[in-house]
């Protein structure tokens, strides 16, 4: 006997499904937008049962996005565009990502911000030592670059580490020149 998927929802079942959705996890309208339309009978449902979510507030972009940057770089120390790239995959607007990133990373030192991230990361190891070997301190660059840290803040904590970040800096900028070119 073939096993079949869910059952495709109507109206009704489509709201509930979101609810129950909602009540587990914070979600952006482009997120539960993806998530109804895999179960919706008629796709034209999936906006209104959004827009019917949306009247009393359980689902607001600005929000989602408001706690989701504070938490990025409260909880995990994440950098600006690690948070902005994170709610642009949320399918969050490009224009309301970037003012609520903006907003979240007011006041803070992304060079400290940098610090704190390679102490928490590597804690236990003896940074100055651990990053004199050439490939830490090129995993390390490459995992602040990940973590959304911009290239000149991640090198400037790693040269307070190790002397072979000036030949690192210099690598990168050679390495920027021949895709220039």
């Amino acid at each position: 006997m073939a096993r079949r998927g869910p059952q495709p929802l109507d109206r009704k079942g489509l709201l509930e499904y979101a609810l129950r959705a909602l009540s587990q996890r914070a979600m952006s309208a482009g997120d539960l937008r993806t998530r109804l339309r895999r179960r919706a009978a008629d796709p034209s449902d999936v906006d209104a049962v959004i827009e019917q979510l949306k009247e009393p507030g359980f689902v607001n972009d600005h929000r989602f996005a408001e706690s989701y940057a504070a938490a990025r770089l409260e909880n995990q120390g994440f950098g600006r565009m690690r948070v902005l790239r994170d709610l642009r995959q949320h399918r969050i607007a490009s224009d309301l990502a970037e003012s609520v990133v903006e907003k979240t990373f007011e006041g803070s030192d992304e060079t400290e911000l940098v610090r704190q991230y390679l102490e928490r990361k590597y804690r236990g190891k003896n940074l100055a030592e651990f990053l004199s070997e050439e490939k830490n301190l090129m995993s390390a660059y490459r995992r602040l670059r990940t973590a959304g840290f911009s290239g000149g803040s991640s090198i400037r904590v790693l040269k307070q580490y190790a002397a072979a970040a000036d030949q690192l800096e210099e690598s990168i900028a050679d390495e920027s020149n021949e895709a220039e070119e």
